[in-house]
């Protein structure tokens, strides 16, 4: 079970309010009930891997699925047996879906022509909504002239065209190479910012979630495991898939000894180490996993006192900066990563001592880890 306890402000309702929504496939759950209030012109990012459910609550907002059990609103009004086209809900897909028998501008026309608007208010918010996505020298052209970059900006001004109430993407960046993807991602954030459209981002990029949500929803197995900003979730993950899912993680083989509030006493590779967890719910005293991220933890010589014994394996330049791939017995799966200055990365075999904060990791129970 899925619940979404984030307030409305006071006076306010939800843009999308989703209550206790659920879908199953031949009798496989594809979605656990979910609640979920998405703000009004908020970017909500729902990611996860393939087969999470992701794409299967995105259908059910747009009504391409029907729901097993719970109810749906959008601005208030049910909508859980409302058909798409009465939705008002602008959609671009991963594939473009662009007529190529149509010019742009014929493609960007095409919701307004279903919705009977009359011809000269067509032609006046077709060129609006191209000059928004700075394509207005192409309306004559067909989407075979067009670069991939231009094929999804002529998509998503034909979703923005109906001016919906909510506006759904899915993975609509994952056809594009790295630069135009990320050049896609500022244009379409700072389109949505202008317009102030509450919209649904389906990704499986956890960096593409990241950098354009106010709120990610990560979701795994048919749930979502954790609802948040991008630093809450980065910074403050509160659970195990949520921690290894965004970002890298380094996770370490501990034992809990004792629990005071947040002050906790714990033991790695025989080294006392006290932490202040930020976590509301801890597991019992016994063997845990500690989490942390790699830029948290820092190189020391081996044998420092309070340090973690590990072995250079590997050493990737990245520009700026070297990932070093270290071999430690006591890390999960015996590999853990930390960043160094260019200049500091170390040879494959080098023995170093690994420091780990005293504030802000957090622990896990080891069954969890394990799922």
């Amino acid at each position: 079970m899925s619940n979404d306890k984030t307030p409305v402000l006071q006076g306010d309702h939800p843009a999308v309010q989703i209550d206790g929504v659920s879908k199953s496939f031949s009798g496989t759950t594809a979605l656990e009930p979910v609640w979920l209030k998405i703000r009004r012109g908020e970017f909500l990012t729902l990611l996860g891997p393939s087969g999470c459910g992701k794409t299967t609550l995105l259908n059910l907002i747009a009504g391409f699925l029907e729901s097993d059990n719970g109810e749906l609103f959008i601005d208030r009004e049910l909508v859980t047996q409302v058909p798409p086209h009465q939705r008002e809900i602008g959609i671009v897909f991963q594939n473009y879906a662009l007529f190529p028998h149509m010019s742009v501008a014929q493609n960007v026309a095409y919701g307004l022509r279903t919705r009977r608007v009359s011809k000269a208010e067509i032609e006046t918010r077709v060129r609006e909504a191209l000059a928004l996505v700075k394509l207005e020298d192409f309306a004559d052209r067909r989407p075979r002239q067009l670069s991939g970059g231009q094929q999804q900006r002529v998509a998503l001004a034909r979703a923005l065209v109906i001016r919906p109430r909510v506006l759904l993407l899915d993975e609509p960046f994952s056809a594009l190479d790295r630069n135009l993807r990320t050049a896609m991602q500022v244009e379409l954030r700072e389109i949505q910012t202008r317009l102030g459209l509450t919209t649904v981002f389906v990704t499986h990029d956890q960096g593409e979630a990241l950098s354009m949500s106010d709120r990610i929803a990560v979701m795994s197995r048919g749930r979502i495991r954790q609802i948040g900003s991008p630093s809450e979730i980065y910074d403050t993950p509160d659970n195990h898939f949520a921690s290894t899912f965004v970002g890298d993680a380094n996770l370490f083989h501990a034992t809990l000894r004792e629990v005071s509030g947040q002050e906790l006493s714990l033991e790695v590779d025989g080294t006392a180490l006290p932490l202040t967890a930020y976590q509301e719910s801890l597991p019992a005293p016994g063997p845990v996993t500690l989490f942390t991220r790699p830029e948290h933890c820092s190189l020391t010589e081996t044998g420092t006192p309070g340090s973690i014994h590990a072995t250079v394996a590997l050493s990737v330049y990245q520009g700026s900066y070297a990932e070093l791939h270290l071999d430690c017995p006591v890390a999960v799966g015996g590999r853990i990563m930390l960043r160094v200055p260019s200049a500091e990365a170390l040879p494959a075999g080098t023995a170093v001592g690994i420091t780990l904060p005293d504030r802000g990791p957090a622990i896990f129970a080891p069954e969890e880890a394990a799922a």
